[in-house]
């Protein structure tokens, strides 16, 4: 079957590759073998190809990419009784490793040095035709999701990093959050202003380019602000809009996490989402944070990766939306590309105007 792989460490070396479709043999008791129809790529896979990190399965030299798969089962294994020929799935990227947060089902806070993730690192990914897993690493899609099903897992991101948001607050016995900001208007903002206008906040999504355009649209759509900060910069809007009870930081522009501090509220919660690169500084107000967040009992926590509960709450997530805003999920995919023979031309989609989400169509269901 054909796989796009990477060499990891060097830089532009995706390609399409033959390798071996996997099978359930007689070992494979709770083995699930899934057919992949459709693979959403981001900057993560972006990085990866670049050569700036990831490491291929044990004993190999390149590394199937993907992350955001989803499929449609095949065959299962004599033992599994959860899933069967046809149902819609997505897999967890992570994989447990061998911390004691790891051993109680939570591998998304890991202490691990080393962790395994799907077409990430040291576990092959779904950019390729079929791949076989165990039934408690797939999370079952309902059909009525099938045309946005490769949205769920960016939208785990989202769930996760807000729930931890709502956990953290349990300290405060009673944390009513009514006015929220999201940083950043691509894949992840979006999909934060969406969960956040499900839990009925107010939201006010902060972005550089002025609108209008689709992700401003988009933005209004669901009842929520979008606000340019070419026009109005954070400060001035969370005078307008504010005071900021929950903030999710989601641009990839690290410095916007310190001026997010500044404008936090009261008991209010940041959270950090963006995996940054590069070794970028900027001059900022110690005292002042340090004591408004203090005297404010202020919060900021950062999130990566995403649990099966993540991934069951955010299928309800999704299916919210969809009933509140039929359509509104599935304009998100703005870019699709055909086939794994032209994965290429979606890399070079990644990060250029007017795309959110590109994906690849790898087939159909049957």
């Amino acid at each position: 079957m054909k796989a796009i792989t990477v060499i990891p460490g060097q830089p532009d070396s995706s390609s399409l590759r033959d390798v071996p479709e996997p099978r359930l043999g007689p070992e494979d008791r709770r083995g699930v073998k899934v057919k992949v129809l459709r693979v959403g790529l981001d900057g993560t896979d972006k990085e990866i190809n670049a050569g700036e990190y990831g490491a291929p399965p044990p004993g190999a030299d390149y590394l199937i990419l993907g992350h955001e798969g989803f499929g449609v089962v095949t065959d299962v294994g004599p033992e599994v009784t959860e899933l069967r020929p046809g149902d819609l799935v997505v897999a967890i990227v992570r994989q447990p490793g061998e911390s004691l947060y790891d051993r109680i089902g939570n591998p998304d806070f890991t202490t691990d040095v080393t962790y395994h993730e799907h077409g990430i690192n040291l576990v092959d990914g779904f950019l390729t035709e079929y791949y076989v897993e165990e039934p408690e690493r797939l999370v079952l899609v309902p059909p009525g999701l099938r045309d946005i099903g490769v949205l769920l897992e960016p939208t785990t991101v989202v769930e996760k990093g807000i729930n931890q948001a709502y956990e953290i607050q349990r300290r405060l016995k009673v944390w009513e959050p009514r006015r929220a900001a999201v940083l950043g208007a691509g894949t992840i903002g979006l999909l934060a202003a969406m969960v956040m206008r499900l839990r009925g906040l107010d939201v006010t999504v902060l972005a550089l380019e002025e609108g209008p355009y689709l992700n401003s649209e988009l933005v209004e759509a669901l009842g929520a602000r979008y606000v340019s900060t070419q026009k109005v910069p954070m400060a001035e809007a969370a005078r307008a809009y504010g005071p900021f009870d929950l903030m999710f930081e989601a641009t990839g522009f690290s410095p916007l996490a310190f001026e997010a501090m500044g404008v936090l509220g009261k008991n209010g919660v940041l959270v950090l989402a963006s995996v940054t690169g590069g070794d970028r500084r900027v001059e900022i107000p110690t005292d002042a944070l340090n004591v408004g967040f203090v005297l404010g009992n202020k919060v900021m926590v950062g999130t990566v990766n995403a649990s099966r509960r993540d991934f069951e709450a955010s299928v309800g997530n999704l299916a919210g939306a969809d009933a509140r805003w039929p359509g509104w999920a599935q304009r998100l995919l703005t870019h699709r590309v055909m086939g794994l023979t032209d994965c290429p031309k979606a890399f070079e989609l990644l990060g250029t105007k007017g795309v959110i989400k590109v994906y690849v169509q790898v087939a159909d269901a049957d």
